[in-house]
């Protein structure tokens, strides 16, 4: 039998090895040396899911660390296990086991320069006459015995001034900002973490996985994390981090004096007492060099237009459209000032109807929009939440302007952290809410009714809940400031005389805008060399595929490592030949909608089906030796709808093998940025180009609109693909401007507005750009 479990007793295994059998140690593992009569033997420290490869063979990948040689960067090795010992494997080898492996093949590992771990892997199959020894304990193996196996490996730590581009490290820091984790354009789940430590340097960290609890559990600016396996690169001048094969992630409080528990991605995982000296330093210095906000604001101390975080339980949730969604909670506590209710079927809303009605002076309703629409459809109702800048919109009912009431909105987007994620019963913050809860004398509240809740009352025998909600949104404000709330108003005249450069907060109508036709207004930005072009058409495309069709595809290049390749003829409406290469992952063709490819001799109309099935399409050409990118006046990626073009100016283009870094790591996510940075393109960015005449009846001003999604809370990169978003970008504009309307009738618009200088030929002039501004969801 090809696989044995050995027991340990008193130290030792309960049945002795084959005699002839001698260990080699990972630094003599070589190839062309005869390895028939040795065994490696190392402790599981990654698993990988059991996979069939192209010609149906299934394959298990496990990495084992050599306990003799721990220190070394060699010591830990991938094997891969094929056909059926990969199957028998996978269900009784588990993070932490001690493995002996006999009878293995040696060959060059495809990943070694990525994931830093030997130059070569074991293949094991009964094929090749191997043998495992799985050594288990002859008792259950409690919690303190995983911390004292030999798994406790010695890491070392850089200290994020010492970080080098092409690198894969450990590291610590204090977060100085964060994004909760949001699902990505692709299937996984992303979170950005920006760190700090005691050499003040900054490093942002992009973390992508498609299990959520793999990322770090991070609920508060100042929280410690120590990453393991990040990997480090060089984008646009700036160190970055992304995750890499083998991640894993602690999170700890960074409050000094807190109790170390640790918040881990994954069940196994080593601490040592030097590693808590170490959070218990980061702490000091977190609290004293960091701005880290105080507690979470209570919902009886809201006011009016404040963004903040919201820690509260969740007792009710609704599905309202497609691109928002109602959140009932409550903190115990009762917002002083009257709150929206959300106007919705009884039949629509989950949670205990009872607890709802009894709580439904103390609870408040959140509208989350867009990207956080789909995670909370995932929330279980009576779960402990943190949402963080939350936005207290301020409102009157029409016809009352002597009465204010607040909504509150989750807008879409994750800038400035804008998100929320559930928090655990061991969190201290919940502890002391679930306190407080209980302690909540629900009798005191029972008899009051709220203004806002009467109205609804009143209003839904005669007035469908749709019909409500339209016209509670139409009585909003039109704009919201995303940052800068603590700047006053200032009037037109004043700016405009006013010296640059300056910020400031305005009042204005919308005049005129500029260009008149919306779609005109989308450009493409580079962000090295400062330059705007306009989106290529699709003729240009088209020209640029027939051109390319003339050079038929290479054979030799067919069927490489790391992708397969289909090849066909067709004869309409001339001969060409078709070449299609599949991107593989972990040896293997992925699902269609997970999976890269890349086509040869296609046409525009050929690409743009493949892109409806594919996660994304890259034209290229045949040259001798390898694959290459077309000429940079055509996209190059395609993902759905949307073309992704690189700066001619500023892109030096790579052969397309260097895709074959990407496609080995753990979770690929094809992401365009990922794509461009490893193919040497710098890429152009979709952007809102437009001129506003504001005026406040004081004075008129042009300012300039250059955005990329922020103001219509529409990707400017979907606009030209999409019928809808370009009738609703109209729609928006006609609510802030119409030539049909009387300027007195107009919409008041909230916005931030900086000024700056230009040179004009021999004279400088001052210009003024809007930022930091949205159109509110309700007008959207």
């Amino acid at each position: 039998m090809p696989i044995h479990m050995l027991k340990i007793i008193s130290g030792a295994p309960e049945t002795a090895l084959p005699s002839h059998l001698q260990r080699v140690d990972s630094k003599y593992l070589q190839l062309g040396c005869d390895h028939a009569n040795k065994y490696f033997k190392g402790t599981v420290t990654l698993s990988y899911p059991l996979i069939k490869l192209g010609n149906g063979t299934d394959s298990f990948k496990i990495t084992l660390q050599d306990m003799e040689n721990s220190c070394s960067r060699t010591s830990s090795i991938n094997i891969l296990l094929l056909g059926k010992m990969a199957k028998d494997c996978a269900k009784v080898v588990h993070q932490g086991d001690t493995l002996l492996i006999a009878g293995f093949n040696l060959a060059t590992s495809p990943s070694a320069s990525e994931d830093g771990r030997h130059c070569c892997h074991l293949e094991v199959s009964e094929e090749a006459g191997s043998t495992i020894y799985i050594y288990t304990k002859s008792s259950p193996i409690t919690a303190s015995e995983i911390a004292s196996t030999p798994v406790a490996l010695k890491y070392t730590y850089t200290p994020l001034n010492h970080l080098t581009g092409g690198t894969t490290v450990n590291l610590y820091g204090v977060v100085k900002f964060f994004k909760p984790p949001y699902i990505s354009k692709g299937t996984d789940y992303c979170s950005v973490v920006t760190l700090v430590d005691q050499s003040n340097v900054k490093l942002t960290c992009t973390l992508f996985n498609g299990n959520l609890d793999a990322l770090p559990k991070i609920y508060k600016i100042g929280d410690i994390v120590r990453f393991h396996r990040i990997k480090i690169r060089e984008y646009n001048g700036q160190i970055q981090g992304v995750t890499s094969i083998g991640f894993a992630s602690l999170t700890f409080d960074g409050t000094p004096g807190a109790a170390i528990i640790p918040r881990a991605s994954s069940k196994l995982y080593t601490f040592t007492d030097e590693e808590q000296k170490t959070i218990e330093e980061l702490r000091v210095w977190g609290s004293s060099n960091l701005s880290i906000s105080g507690p979470a604001v209570k919902l009886s101390g809201v006011q009016p237009k404040l963004y903040f975080d919201l820690t509260c339980q969740l007792i009710g949730k609704a599905e309202m459209d497609g691109s928002s969604f109602l959140l009932k909670v409550w903190d115990g506590t009762k917002c002083s000032y009257q709150s929206w209710k959300v106007p919705v079927e009884s039949r629509d809303l989950e949670g205990d109807k009872v607890l709802i009605h009894k709580l439904r002076n103390l609870t408040v309703d959140i509208l989350v929009y867009d990207n956080h629409v789909q995670l909370a459809k995932s929330l279980k109702v009576g779960s402990f939440l943190r949402i963080y800048s939350l936005h207290a919109k301020q409102a009157c009912p029409e016809n009352q302007a002597d009465v204010l009431y607040i909504e509150f909105h989750l807008h879409g987007g994750t800038g400035y952290g804008r998100g929320f994620g559930v928090l655990p019963e061991s969190n201290p913050d919940v502890k002391e809410l679930k306190s407080f809860l209980d302690s909540v004398d629900l009798t005191e509240h029972q008899n009051v009714e709220t203004v806002s809740s009467m109205e609804l009352d009143s209003t839904s025998d005669s007035v469908s809940n749709s019909e409500v909600y339209l016209e509670r949104c139409q009585q909003l404000s039109v704009t919201v400031l995303t940052d800068h709330q603590d700047l006053n108003e200032t009037a037109l005249n004043t700016i405009l005389n006013n010296p640059a450069p300056q910020q400031y907060r305005i009042r204005a109508k919308l005049r005129t805008f500029k260009p008149q036709k919306l779609y005109q207004s989308i450009k493409l930005y580079c962000s090295k060399c400062n330059s705007l072009q306009e989106v290529p058409d699709g003729d240009d495309f088209d020209f640029i595929l027939q051109d390319s069709a003339a050079t038929l595809p290479n054979p030799e290049l067919h069927n490489k490592l790391w992708y397969d390749s289909a090849v066909w003829n067709t004869e309409h409406p001339k001969q060409r030949t078709i070449a299609v290469h599949f991107v593989k992952h972990n040896e293997m063709v992925q699902e269609p909608g997970n999976c890269l490819i890349m086509v040869e001799g296609g046409t525009q109309k050929e690409i743009m089906k493949l892109t409806r099935r594919f996660k994304g399409v890259i034209p290229v050409r045949s040259m001798q030796e390898d694959l290459e990118l077309l000429d940079l006046s055509a996209p190059f990626l395609l993902q759905g709808k949307i073309r992704h073009y690189g700066c001619k100016q500023c892109s030096k283009p790579k052969t397309i093998k260097s895709l074959h870094f990407l496609s080995e790591e753990e979770h690929p996510s094809w992401e365009p940025s990922e794509v461009a940075q490893i193919l040497g393109i710098k890429p152009l960015q979709y952007a809102f180009v437009m001129e506003f005449t504001l005026v406040d009846g004081t004075g008129e001003l042009n300012a300039y609109l250059f955005d990329y999604e922020k103001f219509f809370q529409i990707p400017a990169c979907e606009v030209l693909s999409s019928d809808l978003l370009q009738k609703k970008m109209e729609a928006t504009m006609n609510s802030l401007s119409s030539p049909k309307r009387k300027i007195d009738d107009l919409p008041w618009l909230e916005c931030v507005i900086r000024s700056y200088t230009v040179r004009d030929g021999t004279e400088q002039r001052v210009c003024y750009q809007i930022f930091d501004t949205t159109v509110a969801e309700d007008v959207v």
